[in-house]
C-alpha cells in the first residue's frame, strides 16, 4: 500500500513538472500562428510576369525571423532571386528581375518563420503557380492604311507656333477647314504647307483622298481594337501605372487605370522585339521627360493604346505608335518619334513629330 501511494505521488510530481515546462516553453497555450492567405493563390494560372508574392499571417511575427532564407521561391530547383519585407502582418517576396513566361513557380515558407513569443508556424506552406504571358514573339499590330500616315485624326488637327512635322497628315471624316495653324496650299487631292516635309489629306478633297482616308481610319480603328484585345499579358499593373525611371522589356502591359511618365524611361530589346501597352485611362507624360530606345529597339514596334487622352509635356520626347480613342496633346516643343493616331483630334504647339524608319 505505501509503494503504491509513493508510486502515485511521483506520477503526479512528473505530471506538474511536464506541465510547467510546457507552460514555461507556451505560456498561453496558444496554437501557432498560421497561414490564412497567399498571393498568388495555390495553383493559380496566369499571374503576371512582374508578380509580387505575398503572405498574410494570422498575427504578428517576427520580422527577423522572415528572410530570403525562410521564404524563398523557386522555378523548378532553380531559385528566385529577390528580395523580402515583412509589414502590417504580410510577408513580401519581390523578384529582383521579371518571372519567365508559362512557367511553374513554388513558393515557400519554413518553420523558421517565428511568432513574437518565438513560436514557429505549425508546417511549412509551400503553394505553386503558374505565370501568364507569350510564349512566343508578340505580334506587331498591323496598321493598315493608317500606317501611311504620321498624324491621323477624326475630328481636328490644331497647331500652334511653328511645328516640323515629317510625314504625311490625314483627316476624316473632318474637312480641311479643321486642319488649322499650319498655312496650307491646297492643290488637288492634298495640300502642302512649310512646316511638313509631307502632304495634308482631308475628307473633302479631291478623289482619290477621301476613300484613302476612309479605309486610313477604320484601319486605325481595327489596330486599336487589335491592340487593346490582345490577350494574356505579360505585366499587369506594372509599376502600379507610375513608370518613370522603369526599363519596359519586350511584352504586352496592361492597367486597367492611366499611367504617367514623370520621369524618363527606357525600352530594351531588339530590332525585333515588340511591346504593346494597354492603357485603360489617360497617359501623361511631364515636361522635360525623354523616352530612349536601347539595344536596337525600334519605335515602329512599340504600340501604345490609350482609351483616354494623351497629353506630352513641354519639351517632353516620346517614342512609339500612339492609337488614342481619344485626344492627342503635344504641349510646346515636345516631340515624338512614331506616329500620332487618334479617334478625335491632335493638337501641336511648336511640335516636332518624325515617321518611324
Amino acid at each position: 500500500m505505501k509503494i503504491r501511494t509513493i508510486l502515485m505521488s511521483l506520477f503526479m510530481v512528473s505530471v506538474i513538472l511536464f506541465t510547467s515546462c510546457d507552460n514555461n516553453d507556451d505560456p498561453n497555450n496558444e496554437p501557432p500562428a498560421t497561414i490564412n492567405e497567399t498571393y498568388p493563390t495555390n495553383n493559380t494560372a496566369g499571374v503576371s510576369r512582374n508578380a509580387v508574392i505575398t503572405a498574410t499571417f494570422s498575427e504578428p511575427m517576427n520580422a527577423s525571423t522572415i528572410t530570403t532564407s525562410s521564404f524563398t521561391v523557386k522555378q523548378g530547383t532553380t531559385n528566385v532571386s529577390g528580395s523580402v519585407d515583412y509589414s502590417g502582418n504580410i510577408a513580401t517576396f519581390t523578384p529582383t528581375n521579371n518571372l519567365s513566361a508559362g512557367k511553374i513557380y513554388t513558393a515557400t515558407i519554413t518553420r523558421d518563420v517565428k511568432n513574437l513569443e518565438g513560436k514557429a508556424i505549425a508546417a511549412n506552406m509551400v503553394w505553386n503557380f503558374t505565370t501568364g504571358g507569350t510564349l512566343t514573339t508578340l505580334n506587331a499590330v498591323n496598321l493598315g492604311a493608317s500606317a501611311n500616315y504620321v498624324v491621323l485624326a477624326k475630328t481636328a488637327i490644331n497647331n500652334s507656333s511653328t511645328s516640323t512635322i515629317v510625314g504625311d497628315l490625314g483627316l476624316s471624316p473632318a474637312a480641311t477647314s479643321y486642319v488649322t495653324g499650319l498655312a496650307l496650299t491646297n492643290a488637288t487631292g492634298y495640300a502642302t504647307s512649310a512646316q511638313i516635309t509631307g502632304k495634308v489629306f482631308a475628307a473633302d478633297m479631291a478623289a482619290p483622298t477621301p476613300i484613302n482616308l476612309t479605309t486610313a481610319v477604320e484601319n486605325m480603328i481595327t489596330a486599336y481594337n487589335d491592340a487593346a484585345g490582345r490577350p494574356s499579358p505579360d505585366f499587369v499593373e506594372f509599376a502600379t501605372g507610375n513608370i518613370g525611371g522603369k526599363t519596359l522589356s519586350p511584352g504586352l502591359y496592361k492597367w486597367t487605370n492611366s499611367v504617367t511618365i514623370p520621369s524618363s524611361i527606357t525600352f530594351s530589346g531588339t530590332a525585333t522585339d515588340v511591346w504593346i501597352l494597354q492603357i485603360a485611362g489617360n497617359l501623361n507624360m511631364s515636361a522635360g521627360i525623354n523616352i530612349t530606345l536601347t539595344g536596337g529597339a525600334q519605335a515602329k514596334n512599340i504600340f501604345w493604346q490609350v482609351a483616354g487622352d494623351a497629353t506630352f509635356g513641354t519639351t517632353s520626347h516620346f517614342e512609339g505608335i500612339l492609337l488614342s480613342k481619344t485626344g492627342i496633346t503635344l504641349q510646346t516643343g515636345a516631340s515624338m518619334t512614331g506616329r500620332a493616331l487618334a479617334q478625335t483630334a491632335v493638337i501641336l504647339d511648336g511640335s516636332s513629330v518624325t515617321k518611324p524608319q
